[in-house]
């Protein structure tokens, strides 16, 4: 076969495009939480949504595909831009669940077609754009946080807690092992911004985690009120 034929050419794009789905595949979610106490005590500060400030309770920052490797794709689909009318029996699950704190004031569907276009377009083989956010509520049910820490009298009120009892709190109660995020609050203590599980490429099942994130917190963090 001469290489400029036109079989040939054609032959090559498909081995290309063939190459560039598979990169798109994935092995694994993290489900990241936030507390938002930690998000405001920042000298960059939040902004309540445009519904109002939110409950107490951690939200969710996303469902993020990722490699075992430690490496994870992003805005794989440009094609398939964020579109609120498929989620439209989501949304106030989601402003309750899933709120934005970033400034201006929103009502989350900024928050909410970033996290698709970047991370949602990624896992398109298992999860559409309804699954992919009624997966996450989904999680969210399942990942409790808040009750797992206040079970172990772990309390969001400015006293500092150390970083050991935080993930088994977590770990007793969910049965698998976090990944704890921190922060700088304003007063320069590390304090409890993030949490992690891991979870399956269907969307459902948490899982131990094949890889965690680079950083660390101290031994003692603050867990801020909100």
């Amino acid at each position: 076969m001469k290489p400029n034929s036109p079989f040939f050419i054609k032959l090559l794009i498909i081995q290309c495009l063939s190459v560039l789905s598979v990169s798109q595949d994935f092995d694994f979610f993290y489900f990241v939480q936030q507390w938002p106490g930690s998000y405001c005590d920042t000298e960059q500060s939040c902004c309540y949504p445009t519904t109002g400030k939110p409950a107490s309770v951690f939200g969710i920052h996303g469902l993020w595909p990722n490699y075992n490797d430690g490496s994870y794709p992003s805005n794989c689909d440009p094609d398939s831009p964020f579109d609120q009318s498929q989620i439209s029996d989501l949304i106030s699950s989601l402003q309750k669940s899933w709120p934005t704190l970033a400034c201006p004031s929103g009502n989350g569907s900024k928050f909410w077609s970033h996290e698709w276009d970047k991370h949602g377009t990624c896992s398109e083989s298992v999860l559409d754009q309804h699954g992919y956010f009624e997966a996450t509520l989904d999680l969210k049910k399942k990942a409790n946080l808040l009750h797992a820490l206040q079970s172990a009298g772990i309390q969001p009120d400015g006293e500092s807690y150390s970083l050991n009892s935080i993930k088994a709190a977590i770990k007793d109660a969910i049965g698998f092992t976090p990944y704890i995020e921190c922060n700088v609050g304003q007063s320069g203590n590390s304090q409890l911004y993030q949490i992690y599980l891991c979870v399956d490429t269907s969307g459902s099942n948490i899982i131990e985690c094949p890889v965690l994130p680079r950083g660390r917190c101290g031994s003692s963090i603050e867990f801020p009120s909100f």
